[in-house]
């Protein structure tokens, strides 16, 4: 007995064309997530090698061309160009008449909501913000990551349910964000995964002088854990010597790293003063040790140790 073979998604009906102006590492990755969801890929545009390589690799038999003529096959277009760069895309797209009444024009960047696409709205165009709260590699292991993400979603009221549609199509999960609160909403991402990365990236760099020679397998079960212990518990998760109070600690950690890692010094004292500030605040870091401790991260004298104030490592 034969199987029936599934029907093609792109012989669905009611399915969108869709075109990615700036082929990087989010365009392609949300194009095949909505490749899966039924809608048709038809064209890219990208500059560079890489953009390129990650087109071929994402968005196979997909042609590359100019992004006006993008906009002029795709029904559904993704402008996933750096923040900087989308303002005068979109007012060139649209005082050279590539944007057609009625196409749904979705940008990617977190700083922005609808409003960037103004120019585009008065030609016609549908305008959505889709911000995916997800770092991208530019490999296809970021359409898998894409399941369960929340996107940042900003558009007008009557569009508001294609725009949370279309993220649903993509796996993700909607957040709306009102248009004047997208830069605060982006820097919080920021903080948290751009500067996370850095900060890694030092420690690695730290445990190696050290003489680790496994640092990634040292570090990952303490971030791992630290992580889920932030995310459950917020500040009462703080451990360690600053929110301790162990000033005699962190006056060795800046000397050694005044000695080892200069370039490292202004982001581990604006770090500990922060979360010094926030220990006090939540009754872990006592008032007592806390001048000693504030004095060693404004540049004071080394403080003694104080062998009797033990606690959670490290």
């Amino acid at each position: 007995m034969n199987t029936p073979s599934q029907p093609d998604p792109r012989d669905r009906p009611a399915r969108l064309t869709v075109g990615v102006v700036g082929a990087g590492r989010v365009g392609p990755a949300l194009a095949a997530s909505l490749q899966l969801a039924g809608h048709r890929p038809v064209a890219a545009s990208g500059v560079s090698e890489a953009s390129r390589r990650r087109a071929a690799a994402l968005l196979p038999d997909v042609p590359l061309v100019p992004p006006a003529e993008v906009l002029d096959r795709a029904e559904l277009v993704l402008l996933t160009v750096p923040d900087d760069a989308l303002p005068g895309l979109v007012a060139g797209l649209a005082d050279t008449g590539a944007v057609r009444p009625g196409q749904l024009l979705v940008h990617t960047s977190g700083r922005y909501g609808a409003k960037v696409l103004d120019p585009a709205l008065r030609a016609g165009a549908l305008p959505l913000a889709l911000h995916p709260a997800m770092t991208f590699t530019g490999t296809p292991v970021d359409v898998q990551r894409l399941a369960g993400c929340s996107f940042g979603v900003t558009a007008p009221e009557e569009l508001r349910l294609a725009a949370e549609a279309l993220v649903v199509e993509m796996g993700g999960e909607p957040e709306w964000i009102d248009e004047d609160k997208r830069p605060l909403y982006h820097a919080a991402l920021a903080l948290g995964a751009n500067h996370l990365v850095t900060l890694v990236a030092q420690s690695l760099e730290l445990l190696r002088t050290a003489g680790v020679s496994a640092p990634d397998r040292m570090l990952g079960p303490l971030l791992g854990a630290a992580l889920d212990n932030a995310l459950r518990s917020g500040d009462a998760a703080l451990t360690g010597p600053v929110a301790r109070g162990d000033a005699g600690t962190v006056a060795a950690h800046v000397a050694e790293l005044r000695r080892h890692a200069p370039q490292a010094v202004a982001g581990y004292l604006a770090m500990a003063r922060a979360t010094a500030d926030r220990a006090l605040a939540h009754g872990l870091l006592k008032p007592e040790l806390a001048e000693d401790l504030l004095g060693v991260l404004a540049g004071g004298a080394t403080p003694p140790e104080n062998p009797e104030n033990g606690g959670d490592r490290p």
